[in-house]
C-alpha cells in the first residue's frame, strides 16, 4: 500500500470487508428476514460490493434491486463488475450522508426516505475530528450531534432513515459503543429504533487489518419509536483465550464462523488459535444509555449474587481520577534535559508512577522517572511555579517553547505555556492513594503513600482520613482479587487485543465493595496491609490465595 492510499483510508476509514465475514452476515439476515423476494438492498458505503455481493448469493433465484452509495468511483467500478450479474443494480456515486441526513422525522408520518427492506454495511469507522473541523461540522448540524463522535454514528442515523418500518440492518461497526460511556447515545438511539435481534462482538479476531475491534448489530426497525421490544435480543462474543498453549482436550473447529454458529459457550481451537465464545440473552437496564450486560445465565445469577451483597460502589466514596497529562512529554517526562546536560532545580522535578512500573501490590520504585512538574499547591488550590524563579528550568523550557506553545486549547484556556494540560492537583498527591494502569492483562492495583506523581496512563484514587485510608485497603484486595477479575470481565466486556482489559474509571467506579464492617472486610484490610508490606514473594502469594477465599465470602459465596 502506498503512502496516499494508507492516507485516504485513515481519512475516510474505508476498510473492505473479508468475503467470509461478509457471507457469514449475509447469511444472518437472511435467516431474520420473513420475505426472501422483491427486495430493496441498500448498502451505504459499499465500497467493491462485497455486502451487496453476499446477499445476492444468500437469495439465489430472489429478485432483488441492490443500491449501493460511495464516493469512490474506482471502488463502485469494482462493485459493478462483481454485481454484474443482477441486471437491477444502482451503484451511486454520492455521499449517503448528505442524500439520507438526519432532518428526516422517523416516526413522525413522513415515508420518502424509507425505501430499504434490508440495510447492510460495513461504514467508515473515523473519528470526526480527523475529517476537519468543516466536515465535523457539517455532519453535526445535519445530524443534530454534539461532541466528538464516531462516523458511524451519523452512518446509523442515515442507514435509520432509509429503511422501512419491520426492515432488517446488519451492520459492522467498532464494538466501542457496546463498553463505553461516550457509546451511551449511540446505545439509546439503537434501543429507541430497533428491536435488537443480535449483537457479535468479534473482539481481537483480526477480521480487518484495522486496529479497530469490530462488532455486528442486527435489528429491526420498530413501527414506532415508542413500540416496546418484540424479544429479548441475543449476543455472541469471542475472542482469543489469553493462555494460548492450553491445547490438549479443547475441540477443534475447521472455521472461525463455524464457531458463531453454536448456541453454546465454549472453548475452541481453530488454525492455530483458542478462542473463549460466549453466547447468551442481552441485558438492559431502564436507563437507555448504560451499559449493557452479555453474560449467560448462570453468570446473571453469579452477578445477581454480588449485586446483592454489595454496601457501595467505589464512585459512590471516591472520585477516580486520571493522571497527569502533559500533551508534550517528550519535554515534560523523558527527559530531555538529561540529554542537553541541564541541572532542573530539585523543586521542580518529581517522581513519576507509570503503568511501566507498576505491578499488581508492587511499584517498582528503581525505574520510576523524574519528571519536570511545574505545579504546587496553596492552601489547595493549584497553582504553576514562575519560571523566573529557576534558571536553569527556564533556559530548558524556553529551547523547547515553539513546541510547547503548539498545545493552542493550552493557551486558549488562559494558561501558561509551559503548564501541563491535566496537572492534577498537587495538594493530593502526599495522600495515601491506589494506583492502577488503565490497559492490563490482568488487575495491577498498588497502595502508595511516597507522595509520587501518577502519569496518564494510569488511574488514582485517593484518602483523606484514616476511614478513608482503610477503605482504599479494602478497595486494593478487591479489585485484585480474582472475584473482581470475572465481575469485570462479565459487566464491561471491553478488551483489547491478546486479552488486554480496560481499566477505565468508568468501570472501576461501578466495582462493588463489600460491607466495610463485616468480619471479612476487616479481615481483607488486615490481610492487603501485610500483602503490601511482605517482600517474600513465597509468604506473599499464601496470603493472596487466603484474600481471595475472603473475598469470596465477602460477597456472598460458601463453596
Amino acid at each position: 500500500m502506498n503512502s496516499s492510499a494508507a492516507t485516504e483510508i485513515k481519512k475516510t476509514g474505508a476498510t473492505f470487508t473479508p468475503r467470509a465475514l461478509a457471507e457469514f452476515l449475509a447469511n444472518e439476515l437472511v435467516s431474520y428476514s420473513k420475505s426472501k423476494n422483491n427486495l430493496v438492498v441498500l448498502d451505504p458505503a459499499c465500497g467493491d460490493g462485497a455486502l451487496l455481493s453476499a446477499i445476492q448469493a444468500s437469495l439465489p433465484g430472489s429478485i432483488l434491486k441492490l443500491v449501493g452509495y460511495d464516493t469512490n468511483a474506482d471502488y463502485l467500478q469494482q462493485a459493478g463488475i462483481i454485481l454484474r450479474k443482477n441486471n437491477n443494480v444502482v451503484l451511486n456515486q454520492e455521499d449517503f450522508l448528505s442524500v439520507c441526513s438526519g432532518q428526516v422525522d422517523l416516526f413522525g408520518g413522513k415515508t420518502l426516505a424509507e425505501f430499504a427492506d434490508i440495510v447492510i454495511a460495513n461504514p467508515p469507522y473515523v473519528r470526526t475530528q480527523i475529517l476537519g473541523a468543516k466536515r465535523a461540522q457539517q455532519l453535526s448540524r445535519l445530524y443534530n450531534l454534539s461532541g466528538r463522535i464516531d462516523l458511524y454514528f451519523p452512518f446509523m442515523i442515515a442507514m435509520t432513515n432509509a429503511l422501512k418500518k419491520g426492515g432488517l440492518i446488519g451492520v459492522i461497526t467498532s464494538n466501542r459503543y457496546l463498553c463505553t460511556k461516550s457509546g451511551a447515545d449511540i446505545r439509546k438511539f439503537l434501543l429507541d429504533h430497533y428491536d435488537i435481534l443480535d449483537i457479535i462482538d468479534l473482539g481481537d479476531t483480526k477480521l480487518f487489518d484495522a486496529a479497530v475491534l469490530p462488532a455486528i448489530f442486527i435489528g429491526r426497525k420498530k413501527v414506532s419509536k415508542t413500540a416496546k421490544p418484540s424479544s429479548v435480543g441475543k449476543f455472541r462474543s469471542i475472542y482469543e483465550h489469553p493462555v494460548q498453549e492450553m491445547r490438549i482436550g479443547i475441540p477443534t473447529i475447521d472455521s472461525f464462523f463455524d464457531i458463531l454458529t453454536k448456541d453454546t459457550s465454549g472453548v475452541y481451537y481453530v488454525a492455530g488459535h483458542i478462542y473463549d465464545y460466549k453466547s447468551g440473552l442481552l441485558k438492559h437496564s431502564p436507563d437507555k444509555t448504560a451499559l449493557w450486560q452479555m453474560s449467560a445465565a448462570d453468570e446473571n445469577e453469579w452477578i445477581d449474587t454480588i449485586n446483592s451483597n454489595t454496601s457501595f460502589r467505589i464512585g459512590d466514596r471516591f472520585k477516580v481520577r486520571v493522571g497527569i497529562k502533559s500533551c508534550a512529554d517528550r519535554v515534560f517526562i523523558n527527559g530531555l534535559w538529561n540529554e542537553e546536560k541541564i541541572a532542573i532545580e530539585d523543586e521542580l522535578l518529581a517522581p513519576l508512577i507509570s503503568q511501566e512500573n507498576i505491578d499488581t501490590w508492587r511499584i517498582d520504585r528503581s525505574t520510576m522517572p523524574l519528571i519536570l512538574y511545574p505545579h504546587y499547591s496553596v492552601n489547595g488550590k493549584r497553582m504553576v511555579y514562575n519560571i523566573e524563579r529557576f534558571p536553569h528550568a527556564r533556559k530548558y523550557l524556553e529551547s523547547h517553547r515553539e513546541e510547547l506553545e503548539k498545545r493552542e486549547y493550552l493557551l486558549k484556556a488562559n494558561r501558561t505555556w509551559y503548564e501541563y494540560w491535566v496537572p492534577q492537583n498537587p495538594a493530593l498527591w502526599h495522600l495515601p492513594k491506589v494506583v492502577f494502569p488503565d490497559i492490563s492483562l490482568y488487575p495491577r492495583f498498588c497502595y502508595d503513600e511516597s507522595g509520587a506523581i501518577v502519569n496518564g496512563n494510569c488511574y488514582w484514587m485517593c484518602a483523606n482520613t484514616e476511614s478513608e485510608r482503610q477503605l482504599l485497603l479494602l478497595i486494593e484486595g478487591v479489585c485484585n482479587s480474582d472475584v473482581m477479575v470475572k465481575y469485570h470481565d462479565l459487566c464491561f466486556n471491553n478488551k483489547l487485543y491478546s486479552g488486554r482489559r480496560r481499566y477505565l474509571s468508568q468501570y472501576i467506579e461501578q466495582y462493588p465493595m463489600p460491607d466495610p464492617n463485616s468480619n471479612f472486610a476487616k479481615e481483607i484490610v488486615k490481610v492487603v496491609d501485610g500483602i503490601n508490606k511482605d517482600t517474600n514473594p513465597v509468604t506473599r502469594d499464601s496470603s493472596v490465595k487466603y484474600l481471595n477465599a475472603l473475598v469470596r465470602q465477602a460477597f456472598g459465596f460458601r463453596d
